[in-house]
Order: C-alpha cells, then sequence, then structure tokens
C-alpha cells in the first residue's frame, strides 16, 4: 500500500443536488487518506445512480491491497447510498453526515423524516423551475443563525446536477429504505448530526445509532444540515479519534 495513503480509502457520496466539492476541505484534511468519489449527478435514472455507486465501491474494495481499508463517506442522500452499500458488504466503516435509513415517513413518525407528499412537490416542481426548487431546499440546509453568518455561501454553485438526476435522487429517498438492514451493518459507523436539522431531524440519527451495532453519534447542537460545513477541522479531529479507537477493526479488515 502507498505509505501516504496508509489509513486507508474514503469514498465521498454528495447530497442531493450539490456538487461533490462540497468535500474539498474534508479532503485536505486528511491527506494521509486516498480519496475517491462517484459523479452521479447526471443519473438517467435511480438504477443508474445506484450502479454508479455499486461499482465504484466494487472496484476500491477488490484494490484494498493498494489502498487500505475502504470507509464510505456520504452526505443526506449519500448517506443513504452508503448504508445501501454496506449493508451488501461493501464497506469497512461508514462516515456518515446528516443520515437516515428511510427519508420519507408516516405522520406518526415527523420527528424522523418528511412526508412523501413534499418529495412528490419537489419532484414536479423541478421539472417546472428546478432554480427555485434548488434555492428553497439550499435555505432549509442552514439554521437562521447559519444563515445570517453566511454559511450558504460555501456552497458549490447550484444547478449542477442534471435535471433526471435530480429526479433520480428523490426518488430513491422515496423509495429506499434501509431500517430493516441496519442490524446486517457490522461495520463501524460514525454519525454526525445537527440538533437543528430540518431535512433529516436528529431523530433520525438517534433511530440510527440505536440501530446500528457499531454506532457512535456525534450530535452538534444548534446545527442544521450541513454539519460538517464550516466545521471540517471539529469534524475531522472526532473522525480521527473515532477511527483510531477502530485500530483492532482496522487491522482485521487490511488482512
Amino acid at each position: 500500500m502507498n505509505a501516504r495513503y496508509n489509513m486507508g480509502t474514503v469514498l465521498w457520496l454528495t447530497g442531493w443536488s450539490i456538487q461533490d466539492s462540497v468535500f474539498d476541505r474534508l479532503r485536505e484534511l486528511l491527506p494521509d487518506f486516498h480519496h475517491a468519489t462517484v459523479d452521479y449527478s447526471d443519473a438517467n435514472t435511480p438504477e443508474s445512480m445506484l450502479l454508479q455507486t455499486e461499482l465504484a465501491a466494487e472496484s476500491l474494495r477488490s484494490s484494498k491491497g493498494l489502498c487500505g481499508p475502504l470507509l464510505i463517506g456520504g452526505w443526506s442522500l449519500g448517506g443513504l447510498l452508503a448504508l445501501r452499500l454496506a449493508a451488501n458488504g461493501l464497506a469497512d466503516g461508514l462516515v456518515l453526515f446528516a443520515a437516515t435509513a428511510r427519508f420519507t415517513r408516516p405522520k406518526e413518525e415527523a420527528d424522523r423524516g418528511w412526508a412523501d407528499v413534499y418529495v412528490r412537490q419537489m419532484i414536479a416542481g423541478v421539472t417546472k423551475d428546478r432554480e427555485a426548487v434548488e434555492t428553497k431546499f439550499r435555505q432549509m440546509l442552514f439554521t437562521d443563525a447559519e444563515l445570517e453568518a453566511g454559511l450558504d455561501k460555501s456552497l458549490p454553485p447550484s444547478c449542477s446536477w442534471t435535471i433526471s438526476a435530480l429526479i433520480a435522487g428523490l426518488q430513491i429517498l422515496r423509495g429506499n429504505e434501509l431500517l430493516s438492514q441496519l442490524k446486517q451493518i457490522d461495520c463501524p459507523v460514525f454519525l454526525a448530526h445537527g440538533t437543528e436539522d430540518k431535512i433529516c431531524p436528529h431523530g433520525a440519527a438517534s433511530e440510527l445509532a440505536s440501530s446500528l451495532p457499531h454506532a457512535v453519534l456525534h450530535t452538534i447542537p444548534f446545527c442544521g444540515h450541513a454539519p460538517f460545513l464550516g466545521r471540517e477541522e471539529e469534524i475531522v479531529e472526532q473522525f480521527r479519534r473515532w477511527w483510531h479507537e477502530q485500530s483492532d477493526y482496522r487491522n482485521s479488515a487490511s488482512i
């Protein structure tokens, strides 16, 4: 294995409508990891988006001897995709930001997700005025205090995904649930979630932490749906501490 990447590989999976460059600062702070990504911003269907992530993870898993254990870092939609890959045995560890095992929820589970009707409205809106839908979504990523601090200005430019990819991502959020498969995810999982998340409520993180066999939840007070943005140094410190604590698992996964 290249000595420079002695900690392993991170496959980054971004959130709905957001360019992968949103992770650039995290990658800069983790130079001892190999970094890979999947660009599903032009996926034509939900199936093609899912297949892209599977093929990328399988390719990296086949080269573990060169790049060490494979961690999958996922934000929001990317977190759901990461959980799916881990359930299929394609991850040695997960790093999840504002993630959920089921995005759409019935009314009685509003503390853990959105009603399906809201996602259907977004799908309809994307075909009419995708810029308006993305603008509203981006504002919802942050608390009022975060918006006042200009944290939204740290996001990459909008309108970078194709309309078909936007719809595919929303359809995955509507149709995929991993709740029934969480117990079979036996790799270590690091969760970072804001208490004021309006898109994936903190209740979804608590559900993940209690359902995954080897999960650690890092809760960030007064934080919205982008718990790493503007807090990269804090997140990396917490992540490194967690990953070092997994040394026994990491050593066995590298064999």
